[in-house]
């Protein structure tokens, strides 16, 4: 009876086990169902109408027709992206001015507002604005890997006009002799900038203004916001409420890159596979230093107070460098290892802007952006060769000023904005979330120190998706991180991305 019971058990397990298997057997029309199901759940709420459909936006000043370009015959582009302006205008309105900034305008879509305004500019230093534009919050995207530019859903122009502007001098399309020395020049040109670009587009004067930028624009926009605030109220006829900073540049490298580098190794700990022998020498190096236990002791809610620097200064030397170390190692494990997405392997996706990963790699010649009908077709100088970031130094002696930050910057302009966003995607290395931590909890804002209450865990529930990651707001700023996000949000999660601008904006109530 055991053997007849245990052999008629096995038979009900192989059955069951028989079914189980065909269960887990899809079809094509299956997978490519529960695709589109997926996909659905990313979508905006709204379906977003043709972008050729723009908001209805004249400019009254001739010389504005100078720099119209036509969405129907922007080269690759199958599609009418709709009436857009580019083009160079001076910093300045001296006559001999010969310092030029390249900028494209598009207006709002049919469900964008015609009362704002928002400004984005990328980093580098000298890294391209059109990267962005391109492949992250545009009306229209050439991503990583795409044949051919598609529509994009998720633009920010379906929330208000937008401008992409090459900055500073050097960058990009940008002309001129490079001559900043620190945020300040760069805020002052900038902001000379709008003065002429407002004289020629004065339909523009009065809007509200929303700066946003990612990496390095994370020194650019807070020192940017604190420059209007303090010195520009009067002169520039737009006001500011908020600004955006995304994976950004806030902190020293000490804080940024080396004290999370190993507890982020450590997470990924099957991204990276690394050997043992590594690790153990990567934990090693991390107890000497003083990293180890540093997020443990300092990053609590609230501060206990002023957080302490290992070794106590910002200065790294070679033997606690451990993330050029770890990027290293990385690189030999995984030759197409992304900095700023950790998840990319072979094959490395093409790129039409020539910048695909960690390093630049251009598969089809000239970029796009270099191509001389493009050119064209957006009032860019011919004579200029473009590149995703530019090889001039755009600080001729380096940027004298310090992480924003570190020195007040960031703090003031929080407090003197309506809303202020900080937003990191958690799968990049380049500059580490728990970096940013680390700032907010030194940094005093509206009279307290740090975030006085612990960030939660799936706190940033994105619509239709769920929990995406973390957010938390105290006294104007509010803190996201992104799960599955590299560096460049817009780019790696765009429903993320648009659902964070829109709380920013005042568009919805909740992050």
């Amino acid at each position: 009876m055991k053997v007849l019971g245990t052999l008629a058990a096995l038979a009900a397990v192989c059955s069951l086990s028989a079914q189980n298997a065909a269960a887990r057997h899809f079809t094509k029309a299956q997978i490519r169902a529960k695709q589109e199901v997926a996909a659905k759940r990313f979508a905006l709420p709204a379906p977003i109408e043709k972008r050729a459909a723009v908001k209805n936006i004249t400019f009254s000043n001739p010389l504005a027709s100078q720099f119209y370009v036509d969405g129907s015959k922007i080269p690759e582009v199958d599609f009418d992206v709709g009436p857009s302006w580019s083009g160079l205008i001076p910093i300045s309105s001296a006559k001999n001015e010969t310092r030029k900034l390249f900028f494209w305008f598009f207006p709002p879509g049919p469900q964008g507002s015609l009362d704002d305004l928002i400004f984005w500019t990328n980093g580098g230093p000298g890294c391209s604005s059109l990267e962005g534009l391109l492949q992250e919050n545009g009306p229209f995207s050439w991503s990583l890997g795409q044949a051919k530019p598609t529509p994009n859903e998720f633009s920010w122009t379906n929330l208000s006009s937008i401008l992409f502007l090459e900055q500073p001098v050097g960058t990009g399309f940008s002309q001129g002799t490079p001559d900043v020395r620190n945020e300040i020049d760069v805020a002052s040109q900038i902001v000379g900038f709008f003065e002429q670009f407002l004289e020629i587009f004065s339909e523009l004067k009065g809007k509200n203004l929303w700066l946003s930028g990612e990496s390095y624009a994370g020194m650019y926009v807070p020192y940017l916001a604190n420059y209007i605030y303090e010195n520009a109220t009067t002169t520039l006829d737009l006001s500011l409420k908020g600004f955006w900073v995304s994976d950004p540049s806030i902190g020293t490298d000490l804080v940024m890159e080396e004290i999370p580098a190993v507890r982020f190794v450590q997470k990924y700990e099957n991204v990276f596979a690394f050997n043992q022998s590594f690790m153990n020498e990567l934990q090693t190096i991390s107890d000497k230093c003083g990293y180890t236990n540093y997020t443990d002791e300092h990053l609590t809610y609230p501060p206990k107070g002023l957080l302490p620097l290992p070794g106590g200064t910002t200065r790294i030397t070679d033997a606690c460098d451990v993330w050029d170390l770890i990027f290293d190692a990385a690189v030999v494990v995984n030759p197409a290892f992304n900095i700023y997405r950790i998840f990319d392997t072979f094959p490395i996706l093409w790129d039409v802007l020539g910048f695909p990963g960690s390093f630049p790699q251009i598969q089809v010649s000239p970029l796009y952006f270099d191509r001389q009908d493009v050119k064209e077709a957006i009032h860019a100088p011919v004579n200029v060769s473009w590149a995703e970031c530019s090889d001039i130094r755009v600080f001729p002696h380096g940027d004298a000023s310090a992480p924003p930050g570190t020195n007040g910057v960031l703090a003031s302009a929080i407090e003197k904005s309506e809303r202020t966003v900080i937003v990191h995607g958690l799968a990049d290395f380049i500059l580490i979330a728990e970096g940013s931590r680390i700032v907010i909890q030194n940094m005093t804002w509206g009279g307290k120190q740090g975030f006085q209450t612990p960030i939660e865990p799936d706190s940033f529930i994105v619509d239709g998706v769920g929990a995406l990651g973390t957010t938390h707001t105290e006294r104007g700023l509010t803190f996201y991180e992104v799960e599955l996000s590299g560096h460049m949000v817009p780019q790696f999660s765009p429903r993320a991305a648009f659902q964070i601008m829109q709380f920013l904006m005042g568009f919805r109530k909740t992050p």
